[in-house]
């Protein structure tokens, strides 16, 4: 349930913010993108930590480049 929850989040902020925002990840897949698959491969908890992870690199100072979901 909470899965989906998250899940349908990220979606909303793909369709809704992110078109507003402008291409701006450092990242392939972009950090909207891994936050999906994060949690549908580790579930809501885990899936959800790594995706909070990998937008707090997502930064000038962070890394950059191909990153999948391990």
């Amino acid at each position: 349930m909470f899965k989906v929850f998250f899940i349908l989040l990220i979606r909303a902020y793909q369709k809704i913010l992110s078109p507003v925002l402008g291409a701006n990840c450092r990242y392939t897949p972009t950090c909207s993108q891994y936050g999906v698959e994060a949690i549908q491969k580790y579930g809501a908890f885990k899936g959800g930590w790594m995706a909070l992870k990998r937008i707090a690199s997502c930064n000038p100072w962070g890394g950059h480049g191909h990153d999948p979901v391990p």
